[in-house]
């Protein structure tokens, strides 16, 4: 487990479930490692190697200058100390973001640049997340080289998490078109989805979602703007094309809806959630979950 920091009345808990405890910074470590080393706990710190290899926004860059995630080098040596180095079993750093083996390979070259002289005192490094592990053409061979070399040069269990590689590609989100307008030169389609409630995504990244039989701007004959219901200006997935004009009442397709689209969304303005279906092999479906206002209620007080 890792958080940025950790509360003293949740820590009691983390204990009771978590087998590794990974902290942000000394003091956090300073605070809660010992505990967590007397619980029988495998105690871990997020290191910030400096080195950026994503070329999107700064947002989702955990070595962009002034980030919050990660020990430095300048705040290991101020602020760890031989005890501190004695309660440590590993590393981590997560500075990947659907990225190839080739980010990780540069990334493991920065991160031996600047903790090389301490990872020999470790049992385990733990790379992290955003390794597009199950894209098409993704270097598993690299990979596969990536983790040989720092076993071999630091005796250590290497971990990684590739959560986005294990649901790519997969999940979908059907909306039904609700109104089609027109201002100025731009078509519009409203639909019964929003993407500042359903695909956060969309508007954080930016990313632009796959949708089933539709192509870029101008590549088909009709490029409409999608949107959502709810009253901000900027909810809206983008322009897509399409054969044919659309019309209210017609059924729309996103895929790569299984990462974030269901653990981000949120009901602002008292959007409903969409429920949730599993798709089975024999083509079946089986509805997992549903919500309605009372959700959106409890969430208030109500």
């Amino acid at each position: 487990m890792f958080s940025t920091a950790y509360r003293d009345r949740d820590f009691p808990e983390i204990l009771a479930y978590a087998d590794h405890i990974v902290f942000n910074s000394p003091r956090q470590l300073e605070k809660f490692g010992p505990v967590a080393k007397a619980a029988g706990k495998s105690v871990g710190l997020r290191i910030n190697p400096q080195y950026s290899t994503q070329h999107g926004p700064p947002l989702y860059d955990p070595c962009a200058p002034g980030s919050r995630l990660g020990t430095t080098r300048a705040q290991w040596d101020a602020g760890i100390t031989s005890e501190l180095l004695s309660l440590l079993d590993g590393l981590h750093f997560h500075t990947l973001c659907e990225q190839d083996a080739d980010a990780l390979e540069t990334t493991l070259a920065a991160v031996s640049a600047q903790f090389g002289d301490v990872l020999p005192r470790m049992k385990w490094l733990n790379c992290g997340g955003g390794h597009h592990i199950t894209r098409p053409g993704y270097d598993i061979p690299r990979l596969e080289r990536c983790i040989t070399r720092a076993q071999q040069t630091w005796d250590l269990q290497v971990y990684l998490e590739p959560g986005e590689a294990v649901a790519l590609n997969a999940g979908y989100l059907i909306t039904r078109v609700l109104d089609v307008l027109r201002n100025g030169e731009t078509d519009i389609a409203i639909l019964d989805a929003s993407a500042a409630c359903h695909m956060p995504d969309v508007l954080e990244m930016p990313y632009r979602p796959p949708l089933y039989g539709a192509g870029e701007p101008g590549e088909r004959r009709c490029t409409v703007r999608l949107g959502g219901p709810t009253c901000l200006a900027g909810d809206v997935m983008g322009d897509y094309s399409f054969d044919a004009p659309l019309s209210e009442g017609d059924l729309l397709l996103f895929g790569d809806m299984a990462i974030y689209s269901t653990c981000k969304n949120n009901t602002f303005n008292g959007m409903p959630l969409p429920p949730i279906y599993a798709l089975r092999q024999d083509g079946a479906l089986q509805r997992l979950a549903s919500f309605g206002y009372l959700d959106f209620k409890s969430r208030l007080g109500g």
